[in-house]
Order: C-alpha cells, then sequence, then structure tokens
C-alpha cells in the first residue's frame, strides 16, 4: 500500500483468498482494519523507524518556518508590489522558547534531540514517560498532564498517532489552555486536531499560528479557512518525502513480503 491505496475492505479481501501480507508505507496504521484483516488470517507491516528522521526534521522546518515567517518573507521579498521591506516585521524566537512535545516515541524524541540544539526547554507528554537516561539527554521534562504542557509551550509540536485515545486530542479546550504567543505544530495526522475549533482559534488569536503538514482532508478543499489566513504553514504530508527515505521504505515492505511468503519471521510487522 502507498498513499493509503488500494482500500483495504471485505470485498478485496474477498477477492483474493490467497493474501499472506499488506505492506503499508509509513507508520500510521489508522487506515486498515486490523480485525479484518487478522480475520482472514492476513498479516500486517509498516515502515515506523524509517521515516522518523525526515519528519523530525520537517518538524523544525515548520516551527522555524513559522516563527521567523518565511512564507510570508518569501511573498513579500519575490512581489511585484514591494518597494521597500519594513522595518518592524518580525518574528518571534525559538532558541531558547519552549517546545511542547505531544507523543514522545522515536519521532518525538528525534525532535527533542534537535530542538536541544537550538537550547528550548523542552516539555513532552506521552502515554508513558521515558527513562531518566534518555530525558537527561534531551534536557526533557515530562508532564504527566497534557494540560500542564498546553500551558507553558511557546510551541506544541504533535507527534502522535492516530487511535481513538488521539482522535481529535487537540480541540477548543486544549486551544484555549495555550498560550496566545503560542504556535501549533502538527507532523501526526490531520484527525489529531479538531480543525474546525483550529480555525475558530486562528481567527479570534486564541493562539498565534499554526504550522501543519497534515490535515484532513488531504488536500483540504479549495475554499477551506485554513487556506485563507495569513497565520498558517500547511505542507502537502511531506514528512517522510526525501529520495532516500522513500525508497528505504519500498526496500522495508519488500523484505516484509518476501518474509510472509517464505513464512519467515516478519521485519516491522503490526501484531
Amino acid at each position: 500500500m502507498w498513499y493509503h491505496k488500494p482500500v483495504i475492505n471485505e470485498e478485496l479481501l474477498q477477492s483474493l483468498p490467497n493474501l499472506k501480507i499488506v505492506a503499508s508505507s509509513g507508520v500510521g496504521i489508522d487506515h486498515l482494519d486490523l480485525n479484518l484483516l487478522s480475520s482472514c488470517g492476513v498479516k500486517v507491516s509498516n515502515t515506523p523507524f524509517i521515516v522518523s528522521t525526515d519528519t523530525a526534521d520537517l518538524g523544525m522546518a515548520l516551527m522555524l518556518a513559522s516563527s521567523r515567517r518565511l512564507v510570508e518573507g518569501y511573498q513579500m521579498a519575490v512581489s511585484p508590489d514591494t518597494e521597500y521591506f519594513p522595518a518592524n516585521w518580525l518574528g518571534v524566537e525559538v532558541s531558547g522558547a519552549t517546545l511542547g512535545i505531544i507523543g514522545m516515541g522515536t519521532i518525538g524524541y528525534k525532535v527533542a534531540e534537535r530542538a536541544k540544539a537550538f537550547e528550548m526547554k523542552i516539555l513532552y507528554h506521552n502515554r508513558k514517560q521515558r527513562n531518566n537516561k534518555e530525558e537527561i539527554a534531551v534536557g526533557a521534562i515530562y508532564c504527566k498532564k497534557i494540560d500542564d504542557l498546553l500551558q507553558q509551550s511557546d510551541f506544541v509540536m504533535l507527534a502522535v498517532n492516530l487511535t481513538p485515545r488521539t482522535h481529535r486530542l487537540i480541540g477548543k479546550r486544549e486551544l484555549q489552555l495555550m498560550k496566545p504567543t503560542a504556535t501549533l505544530i502538527n507532523i501526526s495526522r490531520g484527525l489529531v486536531v479538531d480543525q474546525e475549533a483550529l480555525v475558530e482559534a486562528l481567527q479570534n488569536k486564541v493562539i498565534k499560528a499554526a504550522a501543519l503538514d497534515v490535515t484532513y482532508p488531504e488536500p483540504l478543499p479549495r475554499d477551506h479557512p485554513l487556506l485563507k489566513l495569513r497565520n498558517v504553514i500547511i505542507t502537502p504530508h511531506i514528512g517522510s518525502a526525501t529520495k532516500k527515505t522513500r525508497h528505504r521504505m519500498m526496500e522495508n515492505m519488500t523484505e516484509s513480503i518476501q518474509a510472509a511468503l517464505t513464512s519467515l519471521p516478519i521485519p516491522n510487522e503490526v501484531l
């Protein structure tokens, strides 16, 4: 499967009685009915570790681009109407700011490693607390309650898997807990955020800005209000989109398929 295609449903499974495995690109498996696949005796694999470095890089890129108003600056610099650059056109600092990471798995931890180089104060919220050695290595402080992280962070970065627990994890209440000067960055899945609540928060200056690599649907309808807001940056779900990583993803998928066909242990099997 690439970009969630083809759609794996009961009709397709019935037409493929000898199917052994579904190898899905990327980390997320929210597009798959694991119970249905298991009932048909079909294994599932993904490529969870390959994408983490590039996705963490993009998270940092979105934070920097949003804080320094990179897209607006580019538009100003190339506009045929620009006669001078205003001296009071300012962004906000990343170095020394507080970054709250929601989801401290492989991607979230790599974000923390990068943020440490920017001398950021790092908070994180996760189902399980990282061990003390890992926390010290990046200078991360665990927030058992997500509310504490939201209230303290200048930048909130979402790096969780989409599950029933994380569906619309960030809604109106959570956005209102954030600082009015804060930026929300989403490199996980669009449905982790209540998009209608986000539009309202951005329009009413409940938070300062948002930088999103994911939305729902993808792409957004061309008349969607998020596309009209100057304090939003949206990229087309490109967290893992580098040539080397995409090639390694395909290699991983092929290895899983070959293992399934020869009854060997499947690399990155989703249980």
